[in-house]
């Protein structure tokens, strides 16, 4: 066994030594049998809530209604959830309510993939009735129980699906896919935010391109906030090597490939309720790769993007001209790196010394003369101190 399993065995045995059973569950057990990094474990337990609680002495109630309490222990911090079962779900997304129980087995029949639906003690021993270590070996998923079932109860388990392909490489066993088909509608009483979540885990995974064809072979994507009718437009995003990008990048790719600008693409990325400040940095990075589509970095232009932008833009640019060599992303960062100045802050004259200087008070003026200070120190045509930048402004002044 590793970390952080290890830190988290004495959390198990302290509740065995109450008297009730714990287990690691789900994706950490997942991600441990296919050698993955593990951030976190998730643990569940035959305690109660309230069982749970009187066991350890600090606890946060962050989900109890679901059988779920935050334990801090040995200053760390773990999710312990009950045994649950769960009755009839409400509009596809979520159960009416959840009974808790004392059986694992049980407690494992209720969720979603075959591979997810595994147990392990503080020992290392496998508690599998599912047979989700063979669907990992085999590289398979495979829901528990009927796949229709399954999906009719939350329907973002078919997102989740697809996002899996893309995130372990792995395939969906034909009567998964078959569910998945026919039961696609129900994905419009899932909220945008949820869909959202399973897609950027999707556009972030290794086999991106095979998730993104299963989106458009089960016609998934025509359920996706703006992608209705834009079957052509994501199959160009097909014809491109992809696989470095970023979640950021990949976003802006997508909206190349839908020949979306400015507005359009503001209402498109808000339409998938993404967070203002990325919808900026997506349409910024957009607006400098029409620049570099149409010509190379202007050093203005690698100045006012800074080292971040000009990595996704020369990312994009190589990904869309179809050229794997990335020399040029390192070239173009060294060139930013000697620029004479990197950020406005950095001129060393202020707005108060051009005032005090020709004897003017503050103005459209100040801004145009700070900018002309701004660009003539990039292009080399004065160098950036008090000096040489009061007496390059007189000339100015007289010519």
């Amino acid at each position: 066994m590793i970390e952080p399993f290890l830190s988290a065995v004495p959390v198990l045995m302290k509740l065995e030594e109450a008297g009730y059973e714990a287990y690691f569950v789900g994706g950490s057990v997942r991600d441990f049998l296919l050698n993955k990094q593990i951030s976190d474990v998730d643990i569940a337990t035959s305690a109660t809530p309230e069982e749970v609680k009187r066991v350890f002495s600090r606890t946060v109630d962050v989900g109890i209604e679901h059988g779920t309490v935050l334990v801090i222990y040995n200053n760390e911090s773990y999710e312990i959830t009950t045994f649950r079962t769960e009755a009839e779900y409400l509009d596809f997304r979520r159960p009416k309510e959840v009974a808790f129980i004392r059986s694992l087995k049980e407690d494992l029949q209720r969720r979603d993939f075959t591979m997810n639906a595994i147990a392990m003690d503080r020992q290392g021993n496998l508690i599998d009735p599912f047979n989700g270590r063979l669907a990992i070996d085999e590289k398979v998923i495979k829901t528990v129980g009927s796949a229709l079932e399954r999906f009719q109860e939350d329907a973002l388990r078919m997102m989740r699906a697809v996002r899996f392909v893309s995130q372990l490489s792995f395939v969906m066993e034909s009567q998964t896919v078959t569910a998945l088909t026919k039961l696609i509608p129900l994905l419009d009483n899932i909220a945008v935010e949820r869909k959202r979540t399973e897609f950027e885990k999707l556009l972030a995974g290794q086999n991106r391109k095979k998730a993104i064809s299963i989106l458009i072979d089960t016609d998934l994507f025509s359920y996706l906030p703006g992608l209705k009718n834009q079957k052509k437009f994501l199959e160009l995003l097909l014809t491109y090597h992809c696989e470095k990008l970023n979640i950021k990048e990949m976003w802006s790719l997508l909206l190349f490939c839908l020949e979306l600008k400015n507005r359009d693409a503001d209402s498109f990325l808000r339409g998938w309720r993404l967070p203002v400040k990325e919808v900026r940095d997506i349409q910024n990075t957009l607006a400098y790769l029409a620049k570099r589509l149409e010509h190379e970095w202007t050093v203005y232009d690698l100045y006012t993007a800074g080292p971040d932008t000009i990595q996704s833009v020369e990312k994009l640019y190589l990904v869309l001209k179809g050229i794997e060599e990335m020399e040029s992303i390192h070239y173009w960062k060294k060139v930013f790196q000697e620029l004479p100045i990197r950020e406005r802050s950095e001129i060393n004259v202020t707005g108060n010394d051009l005032m005090q200087w020709f004897n003017k008070s503050g103005g459209p003026w100040l801004k145009e003369t700070l900018f002309e200070i701004e660009h003539a120190i990039l292009i080399g045509k004065v160098a950036n101190n008090y000096q040489d930048i009061k007496e390059w402004l007189v000339e100015c002044s007289r010519n």
